[in-house]
């Protein structure tokens, strides 16, 4: 070996040996950090095996040791919100200082194009209409520094010695961060007056398998029937590729629930019971990541989009996207979900990516505001069927989240109701408000034993509540509940 070689391979395991030896975070623990009060706080790492790591925080001071892998984490006590920033300081064989930290609520929001819709792409707010338009131009104004915002990139989570850290929400740093994830903070701090910290993970055009632990999917998941449903792998979908460099490097910093927008890139492939147990394995596969079975988990039901008029393999129909709606409502089952229906917020169904996210978001804040804080007052939901009752030729609807009452959007008579005979065939039906009940009847069906509303991909009624928030599509020969 000569003396060049000898000298290069010195250089290099001396500044390999230096790297590892540095105490190194995740990318997640940073400046400018909200931490998520009254739970546990965990701070973990790398280091030196053996290495003896302090951490200082807030009157609060924890020391550990670097197991044989060098891996390391302390969990700090419960903390009550403060926007006082504070520095939080790590030490081992070097010292890491992270500056400006508050302590508040923590959101992650996840999905594709639409969660990760960025608020440079502000195109709807200069033509806003339907009465959404927010109150000023929040891309230009935004300067609230106690709504901290932290972008999740692919490439970017590696842990390292650099800090960089989050962002408040304001100027440059806002640019491309989720218009969704932005106005739901907004709309949250307006209600709570404590920091919020949002964090992104969203990639266009993902599937919902990417997200999902490539283990978890393996399963066969037993229905209500007793049959089994294929492997939620069997149909490919790149399972684990975002979870493995987005989500996992997050776990497990302290969240207060997670958002998410997505099902555009399942719904094209037709699915609906396949994709609510896909659904169903992601929710139950992050909560137990965080180790809370309990987090809540707020969705977004997807927009009216012309799917029918695509040109692939698999052909749509116009009901395909209320068979979606239907598949994304099964998870409800679950404790501490919810969703937002959004069939208002589109000017054209060509539209695969509508505007007014900051309706939208706002809309998720209302869900966070009554849930998960308490807020019983605040009215986050149009409109929900919960049971039916023939009268005569007429049908009896009720409905729960009616707020201070139902309503016609524009004045003029309810749309997009239709009921059935037995024969199973659909026709338009003359729907009035009686209090807090819909009454159904056409001349056609005079023995009505089924109701659809909204179904149909184009579907956009003026059924609201008094709140203006729209009713949730349904039918009431729902197959899928018996299997889920």
């Amino acid at each position: 070996m000569n003396k060049f070689t000898f000298s290069s391979l010195s250089i290099l395991l001396v500044c390999t040996f230096n790297l590892f030896s540095q105490v190194t975070l995740p990318k997640i623990l940073g400046h400018n950090m909200v931490l998520q009060q009254l739970k546990d706080v965990p701070v973990w790492g790398t280091a030196s095996p053996g290495e003896k790591i302090s951490i200082d925080f807030a009157g609060q001071n924890k020391t550990t040791i670097a197991d044989n892998s060098g891996k390391w984490s302390v969990k700090l006590k419960p903390m009550k919100a403060s926007s006082t920033p504070r520095e939080m300081t790590i030490k081992g064989t070097n010292t890491i200082i992270l500056k400006n930290i508050l302590v508040g609520e923590v959101w992650l929001c996840s999905g594709q194009s639409n969660m990760e819709y960025a608020m440079r792409k502000y195109s709807k707010f200069e033509s806003a209409v339907k009465g959404y338009r927010p109150p000023e131009d929040d891309l230009n104004k935004a300067n609230n520094p106690n709504i901290r915002i932290f972008l999740d990139r692919r490439k970017y989570m590696d842990p390292s010695p650099e800090h960089l850290g989050w962002d408040s929400a304001m100027g440059r740093s806002l640019v491309d961060f989720s218009a969704v994830g932005y106005y739901f903070a907004k709309d949250l701090y307006s209600k709570l007056h404590v920091p919020i910290g949002m964090i992104s993970a969203a990639v266009p055009g993902s599937r919902i398998e990417p997200w999902i632990e490539a283990s978890k999917m393996e399963v066969s998941p037993t229905m209500k029937n007793g049959k089994t449903l294929d492997k939620l792998s069997a149909d490919g979908g790149d399972p684990g590729k975002f979870y493995d460099t987005m989500i996992q490097p997050l776990i497990p910093y302290a969240l207060k629930g997670f958002l998410w927008y997505q099902g555009e890139s399942n719904c094209f492939l037709n699915e609906n019971i396949r994709y609510a147990y896909k659904f169903k394995t992601l929710i139950e596969s992050w909560r137990n990541d965080w180790n809370d079975k309990k987090l809540p988990f707020y969705f977004v039901q997807l927009a009216p989009y012309a799917y029918s008029t695509t040109k692939d393999d698999r052909p749509h129909t116009t009901e395909n996207l209320p068979e979606f709606w239907e598949a994304q409502q099964l998870v409800l089952h679950l404790q501490n979900t919810n969703t937002i229906a959004i069939t208002d917020l589109v000017d054209t169904i060509a539209d695969l990516h509508p505007g007014y996210k900051w309706e939208i978001g706002r809309r998720l804040s209302l869900v966070a505001a009554n849930k998960a804080y308490g807020q019983k007052n605040v009215v986050y939901s149009g409109p929900v069927y919960t049971k039916m009752k023939t009268m005569d030729h007429t049908v009896e609807i009720t409905f729960s989240n009616t707020g201070s009452g139902l309503a016609s959007r524009d004045g003029k008579p309810l749309s997009w109701f239709s009921i059935a005979g037995t024969d199973g065939k659909f026709t338009p039906a003359k729907a009035e408000i009686k209090g807090s009940k819909i009454i159904l009847s056409a001349p056609e069906i005079p023995n009505p034993v089924s109701v659809r509303f909204g179904w149909n991909e184009a579907a956009q009624s003026n059924f609201i509540n008094k709140e203006g928030l729209p009713a949730v599509p349904f039918r009431t020969d729902n197959p899928w509940d018996k299997l889920f």
